[in-house]
C-alpha cells in the first residue's frame, strides 16, 4: 500500500487552481463569493450507486415488510377483509396467552440473564481473578452454536431419560422452566460483552475519592459503579428481552405443548397454512422488539460521557476475600456452561441413550452421513461462506458511499434509517415477510425463493446493522483529508477506496465478516421458512430432528456448528495477526532511536 502524505483540503483560494471540481462562475466575481463544487462524473457515480442500494433495501427489507401489513387484512386468497383477522386473534383466549408467555418468559429471563452478566462482567473488570481471557471465551461459546444446542443438552440433563431426572421430582423440564433455563445460556454472552463494556469506561478518580473519604464498598457500588453503567445495563435487558420474546428454536425444541409467539407463526405457517393468522401473530410480535428498541434509543440519546480528557483508567486492586468471591462466582458459571456445551458434544457421542453409554459415531456416521442430513452441514457452510464473503463486501461499502462520498442527501436519509431497521425486525418476521413478497409467481424476483442466494441475502439483511455500525466507526476514525487530497490529485474515489481506505479497515472488514459467518451458521429463525429441499441448512435440520425423535443426531449437528464456528474464529484470529503485521504497523508507536 503506498503511502500518502497528509495535506491540508484545498481552500477557496487555491480551488480555481487545484480543485479538479471547482466552479468559481464567471471570471472577475467577487473574491468572497464561497466557491460552488461542481459534480464530477466520479461523483454521479456514487450518487448512482446509492439509488441502487437504496433500491435494494426497498425490494429486500422494506417491500417484505410491507407484504406482511397487506397480507393482515387479506385472506388466504388474496381478498381483502379489514380487521377481521385481528379481531379474531384478540377474541382468540389460546393466541392471547401465547402473548403473555411471550412477555413473561422473556421478562424472567431478563431479570435473571442481566444481574448474572453483570456478576460475571464486574469480576472481569473489577477484581484481579486469575484466568480472565479463558474465562470471557468461555462466556462466549454460547455465540458460537444454535440456540437450540443448551435446549437439547438440558433435555439429556432433565428430560424424561435425563441424567439427572431423578431429582427433578414432579418439576418438569418440557414448558417454561426448560424455555428460560436455555435463553438464560442462549442470551447471557449478548449481554455480557456489552457490559464489559460499560464497566470498563471508568475513571478512577471517582474512586479514590472514595476511598479517602472512606466510603462504604457497598455505598460506593450504588453511588459509583451502578450510576455509571446504568445505561449499559439498560441495553443488555433491551438485548436479551428482544432476544428472548422473538427465538424460536428453543421453544420448538424444549417448549412441549407451551405455547408462545414465535411458535404460533411457526404452526400457522407450516402447519395450518393460515398465512394471513400468521401475518397478524409477526405484527404482534413486532410490536414488543419495537418498544424495546425504542426504549434503548432513548436511553442511548440521554447517555453522557463517562470518561473525560483527564480520566485515569481503572485498575482493580488485589482483595483477597473479593477475588475470591468474584473467582467462586465466574468460574462455578464457567462451568455450568461448559456442562451445557460438553453434556450436547457426549449425548453426540453416546451409542443408545440411555441403555447404551457406549461411544460410538454411530449417530455422525448413521445420523448425519447416511441419512444425507450432512448435505444440510454443506449448504450451511456455502451459506455462511457467501455471507461472509458477499455480505462483508455490500456492507463495507454502502458504508463507504454513505461516509466518504457527497450529494443527494435525502437518499442517504432513507439508507440510513434502512440500515438501523433490520435490528427492531426478528428473524422469523422478516423470513416471514419473504415468503409473502417471493412466492407470488408474478414476481420478477420469485425465482430466488427456495434457493441458497435467498438465504444469504436474507442473512445479511437479517445481521446488518450490527455489521453496519461497526463499518461507520472504522471508517469515522479515518480523517476525510484522504478524500480532499484524492480529490485534488483527481484520484476517483474508488481507488481511493482500494488502495487506502480498505487497507486501512481491514480489521473491522474481518470483524464484520466472522459475525457474518457464525450467525449465519447458527440462525433458525430467519431461514425456517425460505429453504427447499435441496437448501435444508444445519439448524433448520436440527429442529426436524427433535421433530422426529433423533435427538442424538440433532446432538451430533449442533455439535457439529459449534466445532465449525470455533476453528473459524481460530481462523480468523490467525488472519487477524498476519493483517495486523502487514497492513497495520502505522497503528504502532515509532521506535525511538
Amino acid at each position: 500500500m503506498q503511502t500518502v502524505s497528509p495535506a491540508l483540503p484545498p481552500t477557496a483560494a487555491d480551488a480555481r487552481s487545484v480543485h479538479p471540481f471547482a466552479d468559481t462562475g464567471k471570471s472577475g466575481s467577487d473574491p468572497a463569493t464561497p466557491v460552488r463544487v461542481a459534480s464530477h462524473w466520479t461523483d454521479r457515480l456514487a450518487q448512482a450507486l446509492l439509488l441502487v442500494v437504496a433500491a435494494a433495501g426497498v425490494v429486500f427489507l422494506l417491500a417484505p415488510m410491507a407484504a406482511i401489513l397487506v397480507k393482515s387484512v387479506q385472506d388466504n386468497d388474496g381478498h381483502f377483509v379489514g380487521l377481521r383477522h385481528f379481531y379474531e386473534y384478540f377474541h382468540s383466549p389460546a393466541l392471547l396467552t401465547s402473548i403473555w408467555n411471550s412477555v413473561w418468559i422473556s421478562t424472567v429471563t431478563t431479570v435473571v440473564t442481566v444481574p448474572l452478566a453483570f456478576i460475571f462482567a464486574y469480576g472481569l473488570t473489577r477484581s484481579c481473578l486469575r484466568g480472565k481471557p479463558f474465562l470471557r471465551n468461555i462466556a462466549l461459546i454460547p455465540i458460537l452454536g444454535p440456540t437450540l444446542l443448551p435446549a437439547i443438552s438440558f433435555i439429556f440433563w432433565f428430560g424424561n431419560q435425563g441424567l439427572l431426572r431423578p431429582w427433578m421430582g414432579t418439576i418438569d423440564i418440557y414448558g417454561p422452566l426448560g424455555i428460560v433455563m436455555s435463553l438464560i445460556n442462549a442470551t447471557f454472552p449478548h449481554a455480557l460483552m456489552i457490559l464489559i463494556t460499560a464497566l470498563s469506561l471508568t475513571d478512577a478518580r471517582l474512586y479514590e475519592a472514595a476511598d479517602a473519604l472512606g466510603t462504604p464498598m457497598l455505598r460506593r457500588f450504588l453511588t459509583i459503579t451502578l450510576p455509571g453503567a446504568k445505561y449499559g445495563v439498560i441495553s443488555a435487558a433491551m438485548i436479551v428481552f428482544t432476544y428472548a420474546i422473538s427465538d424460536f428454536g428453543i421453544p420448538k425444541v424444549i417448549g412441549g405443548d407451551f405455547n408462545v409467539l414465535a411458535t404460533d407463526i411457526y404452526k400457522l405457517v407450516i402447519g395450518q397454512q393460515d398465512f394471513s393468522k400468521g401475518a397478524v401473530v409477526g405484527l404482534m410480535l413486532l410490536v414488543p422488539v419495537g418498544i424495546t428498541y425504542l426504549v434503548d434509543a432513548i436511553v442511548q440519546r440521554k447517555q453522557q460521557a463517562l470518561l473525560s480528557a483527564r480520566a485515569v483508567p481503572y485498575v482493580p486492586k488485589p482483595a483477597r476475600g473479593f477475588d475470591w468471591l468474584m473467582a467462586t462466582m465466574c468460574w462455578g458459571m464457567a462451568a455450568i456452561m461448559l456442562s451445557i456445551l460438553g453434556m450436547a458434544v457426549y449425548a453426540s457421542f453416546v451409542k443408545f441413550w440411555p441403555y447404551n453409554f457406549s461411544l460410538s459415531f454411530n449417530h455422525y456416521r448413521f445420523g448425519l452421513i447416511e441419512s444425507g442430513a450432512v448435505e444440510a452441514y454443506v449448504n450451511s457452510l456455502q451459506m455462511a461462506f457467501w455471507c461472509a464473503l458477499w455480505g462483508t463486501l455490500a456492507i463495507f461499502v454502502i458504508a463507504y458511499l454513505l461516509e466518504k462520498t457527497r450529494g443527494m442527501n435525502w437518499v442517504r436519509g432513507v439508507i440510513r434509517m434502512m440500515a438501523v431497521l433490520p435490528m427492531g425486525v426478528p428473524g422469523l418476521v422478516l423470513g416471514l415477510g419473504y415468503i409473502f413478497f417471493f412466492v407470488p409467481e408474478g414476481n420478477p424476483l420469485h425465482f430466488l425463493y427456495g434457493s441458497l442466494a435467498i438465504l444469504v441475502i436474507v442473512n445479511v439483511v437479517h445481521y446488518y446493522s450490527s455489521s453496519h455500525l461497526t463499518a461507520l466507526t472504522a471508517l469515522k476514525q479515518i480523517d476525510p483529508e484522504f478524500e480532499y487530497v484524492s480529490a485534488s490529485l483527481k484520484v476517483p474515489f474508488y481507488r481511493t477506496f482500494w488502495r487506502v481506505t480498505a487497507p486501512i479497515c481491514l480489521p473491522s472488514i474481518l470483524e464484520i465478516s466472522r459475525y457474518l459467518f457464525v450467525n449465519a451458521m447458527t440462525t433458525v429463525s430467519a431461514v425456517v421458512f425460505l429453504y427447499s429441499a435441496d437448501t435444508a441448512i444445519a439448524s433448520v435440520a436440527i429442529v426436524n430432528m427433535d421433530e422426529t425423535g433423533s435427538i442424538g443426531p440433532a446432538a451430533a449437528m449442533a455439535t457439529l456448528v459449534v466445532l465449525t464456528s470455533m476453528l473459524v474464529c481460530l481462523l480468523y484470529y490467525g488472519i487477524h495477526l498476519v493483517v495486523e503485521r502487514y497492513t497495520q504497523a502505522w497503528r504502532r508507536p515509532a521506535k525511538s532511536q
